[in-house]
């Protein structure tokens, strides 16, 4: 009874559009009131104090802080410069070479939104001028910036690692793999459309030509200092020189050195707006972020896992059916529900489950962050689909049509993910 209070009052209040931690602390607060278990009020209010109250939280405005910087500093269109150097005269090789940017930038910013608005900005109105249709373009814009969340270091995975605690250095592992594989998906499926449907040849070739023109050694050089961001990053985590942590706080000091000092792309006045859009978009987070503490202990007091647990592996009895109806789950949540509550929420209650089936926890935090990134660019509320309209000044509907193939292409490198767990357990069993 306590453990049915508690999902039904916080899933009542988030139908009647209550915020997400306001509708968490209503859940925890249910079963005390109304039936006297799950611990006390005091407990409530220790537990979500000492969920802010966390080292490794700070990674999550950091990466945040850094992304913002990064895109701000132009940093999407060196990287485009470089890949489309390589690629642009191959059919459908501006379209990859934008999802190559999206990949790399997806290693700088960790965040979907901020992938698709930094490389969207740039690349939708370069797309549009070369003769690809503008709702195509922001449709692939939409999707590929889902890769940000997946490729590390990726805020999702950070989230996941502070509510389960599984290692977030193998998370990061665990991401890069898919993350090719999806971004290979997509590829397929622009180079398809590019050769069926043509291409405006002429004025590519006109482009790539100023391109080359520049030269490989300056645009090498150009780009090498945005390239280097992620070896930076990720190389000092697995070689052990400073944790995830402090990999973001190295993320902050890297892009303020590359931005202010090499590129010359920010200025100093413009610090502080940065540092007030980072804590806008971690603000709201970091409340649900202090709460889930309080509601995952409820959830443990009332033994509402062990009753999740019990009706999956009572009602499915393969690892094949669970995790073909979690996928299933996952991807209607992430039409409806940011990527951070849900990770927050989802993860400590789905985990024991899997486990018990045999599957890897870095295997279940892969999945349940595919899914969610799948969920960023479809209606009704996919945040992607919105920033990719609004930078192509298109309906998010609209944009929403030209994305299913690709949203596609995206569900058929899931499966492959889901069904074989090589791709998410090969890098994180090598260290």
């Amino acid at each position: 009874m306590a453990a049915l209070l508690v999902f039904l009052v916080f899933l009542v209040a988030i139908a009647f559009s209550v915020p997400i931690g306001t509708s968490m602390i209503l859940g925890s607060a249910a079963p005390i009131f109304l039936v006297g278990k799950g611990g006390s009020i005091v407990q409530i209010l220790n537990n979500t104090f000492s969920g802010a109250n966390s080292t490794p939280i700070l990674a999550v405005p950091l990466f945040i802080l850094g992304g913002v910087i990064m895109a701000k500093g132009g940093i999407s269109k060196k990287l485009f410069n470089f890949f489309a150097y390589f690629a642009g005269r191959l059919p459908g090789g501006l379209p990859c070479s934008v999802i190559l940017t999206c990949l790399f930038y997806g290693a700088i910013s960790g965040s979907g939104p901020a992938t698709t608005a930094a490389v969207g900005s740039m690349c939708v109105p370069f797309l549009t001028d070369l003769g690809y249709e503008k709702k195509w373009s922001a449709g692939l814009i939409a999707v590929a910036g889902g890769l940000g969340v997946i490729i590390p270091p990726s805020i999702p995975f950070v989230l996941y690692s502070l509510a389960t605690g599984v290692s977030t250095g193998d998370l990061f592992l665990g991401g890069i793999l898919p993350g090719i594989l999806i971004g290979v998906a997509l590829m397929v499926y622009a180079v398809f459309y590019c050769v069926r449907h043509g291409e405006d040849r002429a004025k590519i070739n006109t482009r790539m030509d100023e391109l080359h023109a520049i030269g490989f050694m300056k645009l090498f050089a150009d780009s090498f200092w945005a390239l280097l961001c992620p070896i930076i990053v990720l190389g000092g985590i697995y070689s052990g020189f400073f944790t995830p942590t402090e990999a973001a706080t190295v993320s902050v000091v890297y892009a303020l050195i590359v931005s202010l000092l090499i590129y010359r792309t920010i200025k100093v006045k413009e610090l502080v707006p940065f540092l007030c859009e980072a804590v806008k978009t971690y603000g709201g987070l970091a409340f649900v972020l202090a709460f889930a503490t309080a509601f995952g202990r409820v959830l443990s007091l009332t033994k509402a896992t062990k009753v999740v647990e019990k009706f999956i592996l009572g009602n499915f009895h393969s690892t094949f059916a669970v995790l073909t109806v979690l996928v299933v789950i996952f991807l209607i949540l992430g039409m409806v529900m940011d990527t951070g509550p849900a990770i927050i929420i989802l993860s400590p209650v789905l985990l024991p489950v899997v486990q018990e089936m045999g599957v890897d926890p870095v295997h279940f935090g892969v999945i349940l962050v595919c899914c969610l990134s799948i969920g960023l660019a479809t209606p009704p509320f996919g945040l992607d689909l919105f920033v990719a309209g609004n930078i192509a000044e298109e309906a998010p509907m609209a944009v929403a049509k030209k994305a299913v193939p690709f949203i596609i292409a995206f569900l058929i490198a899931l499966m492959v993910i889901t069904y074989v767990p090589w791709f998410s357990t090969f890098l994180p069993g090598l260290l």
